[in-house]
């Protein structure tokens, strides 16, 4: 599901004694160690075959590569995850643009669909090539900041609802996510790995969102309100996060639906972190699951091993 460019060298020497390097890229689910590559042994030319130019060639080496996706369940095995409780979780570096992936299965999004939200209608104004309205931005501020469901409705409407949603994420790129029935934008189904995606267009380069909405929704993302600051920030450094949660008492079993989504910064190392999860007995139960899960997948690309117990 997560996929990693990795490099094979093939190195060889002219006549001269001038070393060259060939790299072709190859796609598979790990990353690439180290991708340096080292003159020829004196034996490996022993055994190069010479060609009409001169030049002698060793065969191609596969490198030692590292399997991200087990190196997040082995740390999301040190995460307790509580009786009846499901969670999924997806990361991505940043800087190298390799990611890993943790559990499957749709959730509900709760809140963190604001994000999508949002971006929907940032969309929306950039294909108008129109700003949005006054309204508009005290919705969005309101909707991401304090997460009130009364301007996300109000948006949600603007968008189109759920077909609105859907036709914005598919130009996203998520494929697993269907927008609510009606006015339950809560329950909108989604995918870590959607959310992941989610992200990428909001904090990546290039994406469908112009550089302007882009910063307009991290800026909102990184302003979020005393006591609703919890979830992926707890793998962060400081202040270096930006974020939307998520929470929803399911009426028909009492049970919660716990999300977080956002860019966290370790180490100067920028990450972005989806994680979803259903099944809480209580809300504070279901955030140290988040928070623990946040914590396991940054692990994997700052080598802080995973969380304690």
């Amino acid at each position: 599901m997560y996929t990693a460019l990795a490099l094979v060298a093939v190195v060889g020497a002219t006549a001269t004694g001038t070393v060259y390097v060939k790299a072709q890229a190859h796609s598979g689910g790990s990353v690439p160690v180290s991708s340096a590559a080292t003159a020829p042994t004196e034996e490996a030319g022993k055994t190069g075959e010479i060609g009409e130019t001169g030049e002698a060639s060793v065969e191609p080496v596969a490198e030692p590569t590292v399997d991200l996706d087990a190196l997040l369940a082995d740390a999301m095995d040190a995460v307790p995850v509580p009786d009846g409780a499901e969670v999924s979780v997806a990361v991505l570096d940043l800087d190298s643009g390799t990611s890993a992936g943790y559990g499957d299965g749709a959730f509900d999004t709760a809140s963190i669909v604001k994000v999508d939200i949002l971006a929907a209608l940032l969309l929306r104004a950039q294909d108008a090539g129109t700003h949005l309205t006054a309204r508009e931005k005290a919705y969005a501020t309101a909707m991401i900041e304090n997460s009130d469901n009364a301007s996300a409705s109000a948006l949600w409407r603007d968008i189109g609802r759920a077909a609105g949603l859907d036709a914005a994420n598919e130009r996203f790129g998520l494929t697993g996510t269907a927008g609510g029935d009606g006015e339950l934008w809560g329950l909108t189904q989604t995918t870590a790995a959607d959310q992941l995606a989610l992200l990428r267009q909001v904090f990546g380069d290039g994406t469908e969102l112009s550089e302007a909405s882009r910063s307009y929704l991290q800026d909102l993302m990184g302003r979020i309100a005393a006591g609703q600051d919890w979830g992926v920030s707890a793998a962060a450094d400081g202040s270096g996060w930006a974020l939307k949660n998520g929470w929803l008492p399911r009426s028909t079993t009492g049970l919660w639906d716990i999300n977080s989504i956002g860019r966290v910064t370790v180490d100067g190392k920028d990450c972005l972190v989806a994680v979803v999860s259903k099944g809480n007995a209580t809300q504070p139960e279901g955030i140290s699951l988040v928070e623990a899960a946040a914590r396991a997948a940054v692990s994997v690309f700052t080598g802080d091993g995973a969380p304690a117990r």
